[in-house]
């Protein structure tokens, strides 16, 4: 008989953020073996919510072999934190009814980390109800991640949420992580204390649709004249311009190669600190420097292709907390990449084992500086040299590979 699996899911199919593409990709390879039930938000990752989405308790569908039920949540903006919350906490309270509603008969329950500290809640919650084996994967170590931007809270408020989350990692007959260093902030949250069980699966691009395309391609062409990137060495940074990369610190230093006239660095996305970079752009007039509305997944191929060098970063005290998953989608296009990370983080272990990049240290932008100027001073020589992303991720790092072990550990639990 086919065990069946509980998710929960607050970004899912259609959302275009990172992990609801992930565990979207993931349950649905997984739908051949597994009967899956998804409890997720309805769609809201721009903040907005759709109407068709405001008028019942609760919608149940179907994707890819998986049942979604979705759970009305209200608006927000990613610039007030209130709204945010709210939110968040509509998901909370939606998922958990409904979780009361279907009652038993799982044979396994998965959560990660969204929203924070709750989401491993709500997948404790989930394990009691229906009296499953949990498994949680952690995408983001939290409190541990808005205490490195001060995002939110206080002392106090991360002790709590501290208390919390590592509850949920005892709870857990497996905790997942995308890092080697991920890893070991586990093991650092329990020394001199058992350890839960915990395996390192890293996370992937869709390696079938993103791969390499020549310059001349013409949907590649059309989005370079699009955005007036024609005859332009390209710089781009792609997907979330969130608080945990260090982007409005990084747009600075590139304003200081604003003279050159044949390079541009090019933002594509969304998130709470575009506007304040957009800000700072005008004000600094930098002319060459581009923002670029969010790619549909159908359309991201050729944006992440248009660029000759991608930037992949993330904020000094990250390291251990959170793993930039577009480094994937980078290495999948064979791209070369210009890494602002700290030292043994995951994606900075990739690019030095793959050769597809350079690496500069988070927080040192005079090192920032230098690595863009050997990026751009010597920018054939530097592509050519760092093609090594696509035949290291088709060794190691598939889709197939990573959902192949994902589906033995859920075997090995549920049996």
């Amino acid at each position: 008989m086919r065990k069946r699996i509980l998710a929960y899911s607050i970004y899912y199919y259609p959302e275009i953020a990172s992990v609801a593409q992930i565990y979207t990709e993931l349950f649905e390879a997984l739908s051949d073996d597994f009967d899956i039930t998804v409890i997720c938000a309805v769609p809201c990752y721009t903040g907005e919510v759709s109407p068709k989405y405001r008028e019942k308790r609760f919608y149940d569908e179907e994707h890819g072999g998986v049942r979604i039920i979705r759970v009305p949540v209200r608006s927000f903006s990613k610039t007030d934190k209130k709204s945010r919350i709210l939110n968040i906490l509509d998901f909370w309270r939606g998922a958990r009814k409904v979780t009361r509603q279907l009652g038993g008969d799982f044979d396994l329950v998965f959560t990660y980390s969204q929203p924070p500290v709750l989401g491993g809640m709500l997948g404790v919650y989930g394990a009691k109800k229906v009296q499953a084996p949990l498994i949680y994967g952690i995408q983001d170590f939290n409190p541990e991640q808005i205490m490195a931007v001060g995002y939110v809270g206080g002392t106090l408020l991360h002790k709590i949420m501290m208390i919390l989350d590592k509850r949920s990692c005892r709870k857990s007959s497996c905790v997942i992580v995308p890092g080697r260093d991920l890893a070991e902030t586990l093991k650092q949250r329990f020394v001199g204390k058992d350890v839960p069980h915990c395996e390192v699966i890293n996370n992937w691009a869709d390696d079938k649709t993103i791969i390499p395309l020549s310059k001349d391609h013409p949907q590649v062409l059309a989005f370079g004249k699009q955005y007036g990137l024609d005859g332009k060495f390209v710089i781009m940074y792609s997907g979330n311009i969130g608080l945990y990369y260090d982007l409005e610190s990084l747009v600075r230093v590139m304003g200081e190669f604003k003279e050159e006239e044949d390079v541009v660095f090019v933002f594509v996305g969304n998130g709470v600190m575009k506007a304040l970079l957009e800000v700072y752009v005008e004000k600094n007039r930098l002319r060459n420097v581009l923002f670029i509305p969010y790619q549909s997944k159908e359309e991201l191929v050729y944006s992440l292709n248009a660029a000759d060098v991608h930037l992949v970063t993330n904020a000094k005290g990250i390291k251990g907390v959170s793993c930039p998953s577009k480094a994937y989608g980078v290495m999948a296009t064979d791209v070369p990449m210009l890494a602002v990370l700290e030292e043994g983080s995951e994606v900075w272990c990739l690019v030095e084992e793959s050769g597809c990049g350079i690496c500069a240290h988070a927080g040192n932008y005079d090192e920032f500086r230098s690595a863009l100027h050997c990026v751009i001073d010597e920018r054939q020589k530097f592509v050519e040299a760092h093609r090594g992303g696509r035949s290291y991720l088709d060794t190691y790092l598939t889709r197939e590979l990573t959902v192949g072990k994902y589906k033995m550990l859920f075997n090995d639990i549920v049996q």
